[in-house]
C-alpha cells in the first residue's frame, strides 16, 4: 500500500519546582540543563493506521495510555488501540507515577497529555507521501549488563569488577540500534524511530532536570539532518551506560553522539519501499503477584539489595500489600505493531535483556523490536535465574512485585501476537 507518513514534537520540561522521578527519593528541580520532549511518528498505508508516542519520562500509567487513545480516536477519528505509547525511561524527569517516596503530579501529567494529543494531530497534519526503510547496524561501547555475579553466588547490581568477590556478569546485552526512517520522495528525512536498549540514568540522582541520553540523540539527529528522531527503548531492565570493568560512565552527550552516528549508518544502508504492510496486534494478559514472604517483606532474602535508604521499602511496603490483595493480578497490554517484516512489540516493563533476545530470537524470520516501558509499566521483570541471585531489580518492592514466571508470560504472548496473530 501507498504510505504517508508524519512527525512532530512539542516541549514537555516541567516548571521550576516540580518533583522528579527515577531515584526514590523525594528530590525537587532546581535546574532545566536540556528540554524534555514529547515526539509522535504517524504511519499510514491504505486504510491501515498505526502512531508511535516517545515521553521522555520515567514511564507512562496504563491510564495516562488509555486517555491519550481515547482522544485522538475522538479528535481526529484515529484507531486509538493503534497507537503505542512509551516511555524513554529517563531518571531525570517529572514525577509522573508513584515511586518510593515520590508522588505523582497530578496536574503535571494532565498537562503532558493536552500537549501529548496537539502533538499527535501536527503529526497528522504534517503527513505526506513518503518512503520507509529499515535496517540496523551493532554498537558494543554504550550498554553493559550491570548484573555482576558474586562468588558466593549472589548478584550485585552496579557492581564494579575492581571488587575482590566480582566473579562474572550475569548476562549479556542486545548490541542492536535499529532505526525505522521515513523520508519524501526527494529523498529528504521526514523522521526516524531508533531502537535501543539501555538505561538513561544520567542526573537522577541529583536536583537537575534533563532529557538524557535519549534527547541528546534526538538533538543529534536534527543537527544530522533528521526533523524529529523517536527514541523506542528495548528490555532495558538490566543494562546501564557505566562500565562494570572500569567503573568508567560516559557522559549523556556522548552517548548520544555515538547512537546518532549508529542511526546515520544505519540509515545510509537503508533500501525504502514505496509500499507498506501494516497492521497492530494486542492482548492484555493477568500477570501473577510474587508470592509474599515475611522476608521479602523486611528485606532479609538471599540476595537482596535495597538502594538509596531501606527506610523508604518500609514506608511503602504496606500500601505495596494493600494492593496487591486488591488486585489479585496485574494487568498488562502486550502490543505488536507490524510493518512488513519488522514488528515493534510493546512490553509494559523494566523488561530484561535475557527476555527481549529470547522474543527476538523466537520471532525469525520477522525482524523483531522490543519496545519497553510501554502502554503501561508493571515494574522490572526479570528473567527466572535472576531470582535465585537476588539484586535490586528483584528485591520486593513496588518497583519489582510480580512473580518469577512473568517475564516468560510476557515473552510467550509477545512471541504468539507475532507469529500467528490471535488476538
Amino acid at each position: 500500500m501507498p504510505i504517508r507518513a508524519g512527525f512532530a514534537e512539542t516541549d514537555i520540561t516541567p516548571p521550576l519546582g516540580t518533583h522528579k522521578i527515577g531515584w526514590l527519593r523525594d528530590l525537587v528541580a532546581d535546574q532545566v540543563l536540556d528540554p524534555l520532549s514529547a515526539r509522535v511518528a504517524v504511519l499510514e498505508a491504505g486504510e491501515e493506521r498505526v502512531a508511535f508516542v516517545q515521553l521522555d519520562t520515567l514511564c507512562v500509567r496504563w491510564t495516562q495510555v488509555s486517555d491519550i487513545r481515547r482522544r485522538v480516536a475522538d479528535q481526529f477519528a484515529f484507531p486509538g488501540d493503534h497507537v503505542m505509547v512509551a516511555a524513554t525511561h529517563n531518571h531525570a524527569g517529572p514525577a509522573v507515577a508513584d515511586a518510593g517516596d515520590v508522588k505523582r503530579d497530578d496536574a503535571y501529567v494532565a498537562t503532558l497529555t493536552d500537549k501529548i494529543v496537539a502533538a499527535f494531530g501536527a503529526a497528522l497534519d504534517n503527513a505526506q507521501e513518503a518512503e520507509v526503510g529499515f535496517a540496523s547496524v551493532p554498537e558494543f561501547g554504550v550498554a553493559f549488563n550491570r548484573r555482576i555475579i558474586m562468588r558466593d553466588g549472589t548478584v550485585c547490581t552496579h557492581g564494579r569488577f575492581a571488587d575482590p568477590n566480582a566473579l562474572c556478569f550475569e548476562g549479556p546485552i542486545d548490541p542492536e540500534v535499529a532505526v525505522v526512517a521515513a523520508r519524501s520522495p526527494d529523498g529528504a528525512l521526514l523522521g526516524a524511530i531508533v531502537n535501543f536498549a539501555c538505561h538513561p540514568t544520567h542526573h537522577g540522582g541529583s536536583a537537575e532536570l534533563s532529557a538524557g541520553f535519549p534527547g541528546a540523540l534526538a538533538r543529534e539527529m536534527k543537527a544530522k539532518g533528521c526533523p524529529v528522531a523517536l527514541f523506542l527503548n528495548g528490555a532495558s531492565g538490566n543494562l546501564h551506560t557505566s562500565d562494570p570493568r572500569t567503573g568508567q560512565d560516559k557522559p549523556k552527550e556522548q552517548v548520544g553522539a555515538i547512537l546518532a552516528a549508529d542511526a546515520a549508518r544505519a540509515i545510509e544502508a537503508t533500501e525504502f519501499r514505496t509500499s507498506l504492510a501494516i497492521e497492530c496486534r494486542a492482548r492484555t494478559l493477568q500477570l501473577p503477584f510474587r508470592q509474599v514472604t515475611d522476608g521479602q517483606v523486611k528485606g532479609t532474602v538471599r540476595g537482596a539489595q535495597r538502594f538509596i535508604d531501606p527506610a523508604i521499602y518500609d514506608r511503602g511496603m504496606p500500601r505495596l500489600l494493600e494492593r496487591i490483595r486488591a488486585m489479585g493480578t496485574q494487568p498488562a497490554e502486550v502490543q505488536a505493531i507490524l510493518l512488513d517484516e519488522v514488528a515493534l512489540v510493546g512490553i509494559p516493563a523494566e523488561y530484561f535483556v535475557q527476555h527481549g533476545l529470547r522474543i527476538k530470537e523466537q520471532t525469525h524470520p520477522r525482524h523483531t523490536l522490543v519496545v519497553g516501558h510501554a502502554n503501561g509499566m508493571v515494574g522490572y521483570v526479570p528473567h527466572r535465574e535472576a531470582f535465585l541471585r537476588g539484586g535490586y531489580e528483584t528485591t520486593f518492592f513496588s518497583t519489582s512485585r510480580l512473580a518469577p514466571e512473568a517475564g516468560d508470560l510476557l515473552a510467550d504472548c509477545a512471541i504468539d501476537l507475532i507469529r500467528t496473530g490471535r488476538r
